[in-house]
Parts: C-alpha cells; sequence; structure tokens
C-alpha cells in the first residue's frame, strides 16, 4: 500500500522534531521493495502485538511487519496559499498526500519563540486551515470556469461536476472544509478527482512539555484542541516531540522502561501510526508459515482476491481459494492443527471480505 500521511504545522511546533523521531525509528527500507524514499518521506512499522504472538506460536525464520509512510510537509506561514514561504512546494506536496497530521504546538517555552509572538493553538489551527480553503477555493473557482460552458450545452458529466463545484465553494467560501460536506457515492468520486485539500482527513497531534506528557489533562491548550477536534469529529493524539526523538533511539526492555519511568503506557509516535493507519481506513491480515511471519495492509471492504494481488498480482489473477483462520481462533487453539481440529479455518471464495486480523494463505493457479 503507497499510502501516505503529511505532517503540517506553523514553524517552531515541533513538527520537523517529531518527523526526525518518525526517520529516526524508521523501518529498515529492504524489507519494503519496489520503495523509493525521498528525503522528506519517513517509512515506519506499525506496531501490532499480534505479529509477535504469531511469532511465537509459528517459529518462523524471519518476521516481516506491515509498515506507513510519513512525508514532511514543507513549513506553512500565513499567505502560503498566495505563495508566501514555501507555499508552491507545500501545496504540491501535501496534495499527494491521503490524510494530514497537523501538529500543534501546546507548551509554552521562552526559549522557543512562536511565529504569531504568543501560543494559541486554536489560532494556529485555523490559520493552516484557512491557507488550505483558500487554496482549494483558487482551484474550485478555476474549475468552475471552464465547467460552466460545458454544462451550459447540457454535458451531463459537466451538469454534475458544477453541481459539486458549487456545493464546495459555497462551503469553503463558509471557511468550511469540504471533508464537512456529504455527498451522493457518484458526488464522492467527482470531488476524489478534484484533490481538494479540505476533503483529507486529519488528525492532530497536540506537542506539549516533558512535564506534561504524562497527564496532558492538565494543559489547557490541550483541552482547546480536543474541543475544536471532537466538534469536526477528529481525533487528537498528545505527544511530546522532544520525548519521541529520544524514545526512537530506544528498543526492546530499554524502550519499555523508559515508558514507565515516564508513566506513559505507549509513546506517541506508537499512537500517531496507529491513528494515521486506522484513518485512512486500513487494516491488516497476516501470512504465517515456516519461511515468515508477515503483516500485510489493506483497505477495509476488499475481498480475498484482491488481498491476495497485494502479495502478488499473480495470486490475484489465479486465485481460487483463500485458507482463512481468525487471529483470535489461531492463538485460542496454539497452532493452525488444532484450529483445523475445531472447525475455526475456513475455505473462502472470490466474495469474502477480508477482516482485519485474518490470518489467510492463498490457492492459486496461473
Amino acid at each position: 500500500m503507497a499510502l501516505t500521511a503529511g505532517i503540517v504545522g506553523l514553524p517552531n511546533v515541533g513538527k520537523s522534531t517529531l518527523f526526525n523521531a518518525i526517520t529516526q525509528a524508521g523501518a529498515e527500507s529492504a524489507n519494503y521493495p519496489f520503495c523509493t524514499i525521498d528525503p522528506n518521506v519517513g517509512i515506519v512499522e506499525v506496531p501490532d502485538s499480534r505479529l509477535n504472538k504469531l511469532t511465537e506460536l509459528v517459529k518462523p525464520k524471519k518476521t516481516i511487519p506491515t509498515a506507513f509512510e510519513f512525508t514532511d510537509i514543507a513549513g506553512i506561514v500565513k499567505g502560503a496559499s498566495k505563495g508566501e514561504g514555501l507555499g508552491n512546494q507545500f501545496l504540491s506536496h501535501i496534495r499527494q498526500v491521503d490524510a494530514i497530521v497537523h501538529v500543534v504546538r501546546c507548551f509554552d517555552d521562552e526559549n522557543i519563540t512562536h511565529v504569531s509572538g504568543k501560543v494559541d493553538p486554536i489560532d494556529d489551527i485555523e490559520t493552516i486551515n484557512l491557507e488550505l480553503i483558500f487554496a482549494d477555493l483558487d482551484s474550485v473557482n478555476k474549475r468552475l470556469q471552464r465547467v460552466e460552458k460545458l454544462a451550459r450545452q447540457k454535458d451531463k458529466e459537466a451538469v454534475a461536476e458544477q453541481e459539486v463545484l458549487s456545493k464546495v465553494k459555497d462551503a469553503l467560501e463558509n471557511e468550511q472544509p469540504a471533508r464537512a460536506l456529504e455527498f451522493t457515492d457518484e458526488q464522492q468520486r467527482i470531488v476524489k478527482g478534484l484533490h481538494l485539500l479540505t476533503s483529507k482527513p486529519v488528525l492532530y497531534a497536540a506537542n506539549v512539555s516533558e512535564e506534561e506528557v504524562a497527564d496532558p489533562s492538565a494543559n489547557e491548550n490541550v483541552a482547546k484542541v480536543q474541543e475544536f477536534a471532537s466538534n469536526e469529529g477528529a481525533q487528537v493524539i498528545v505527544v511530546c516531540a522532544k520525548i519521541e526523538s529520544e524514545i526512537a533511539e530506544l528498543e526492546g526492555e530499554e524502550k519499555e522502561m523508559f515508558l514507565e519511568e515516564l508513566g506513559i503506557p505507549e509513546s506517541g509516535l506508537d499512537q500517531l501510526i496507529k491513528a494515521s493507519y486506522s484513518l485512512l481506513g486500513l487494516a491488516t491480515y497476516f501470512t504465517a508459515g515456516e519461511q515468515e511471519v508477515r503483516a500485510w495492509t489493506f483497505p477495509t471492504g476488499i475481498k480475498a482476491p484482491q488481498a491476495a494481488g497485494i502479495i502478488h498480482s499473480d495470486f490475484e489473477k489465479g486465485f481460487i481459494r483463500a485458507e482463512t483462520v481468525s487471529y483470535d481462533d489461531l492463538v485460542d487453539g496454539g497452532s493452525m492443527s488444532v484450529a483445523k481440529e475445531r472447525g475455526k479455518v475456513r475455505l473462502e471464495g472470490k466474495d469474502y471480505l477480508v477482516k482485519d486480523g485474518d490470518v489467510m494463505h492463498f490457492r492459486f493457479n496461473v
């Protein structure tokens, strides 16, 4: 899967520190063939305790987790939609991502100046949101000019697109993002083709100080971000970018001990990866054998042949059946043979909708 989340934020909010932590904790790119990684893209493993348990049961020669991509978007400043700062660069990069991780500064530090002179997370969020809205409004207006000519000639596709563009334009002019609107399936297809910045799902990363990471509820700025996010149905992950860069250097027990000392059960980066993965409607199935136990990313709602095609196109072309057992049933049985004896292993056909946690073996013939 080539889906990626773009990390955005104003200057001095901790965006680069967080991205550097992601890069530092990055997965070994050799595990993921056919992948060219630009300097501003970090690949990280998706934390999944199920993979460790399957490894214990199967004892394979190697274990390969699934991965997720984060793209560091050029810094955004007020006026970016008009070319201020690195405006054009930020716009081109952000159009290419599937979701947005918006890093918001929620900490006070007199040694780190804020671009607007004060820490105000809602003002920061609204500044970036407005830049995205202005950029979308510009592209929608240009598109409308072309489409309206065809619509006057009773071109059905143009009429349908004009309706969608007008609806989006009205929302944008009222400072409302395109993702807040409801569309029919056909209209959604049109919206997708417009590549709007404000149609992308958003996740907020509230960046707090080292002292507050264990108990962010005491931080008024975090509460403000959470209230803002809840009003638009978005999720907030609390992180301390500075601590994340330290955690990224640790592994295994050392990492667990450090987290325990801090009083947090899971690193902010791990939470961020999982939340970004979920935001894009992604799930995981597994393959498990003597050679390797491996996690595979798939978009929810796909059928078995398409899931097989994620491994190799030949698997999809020649798909016959998928020998399938749920992770819970396999672990409960302790082995594939016991799961089979209990009747928990199924032979699924072409119409089977793959579920998160399925352990699958594909039968195919090319």
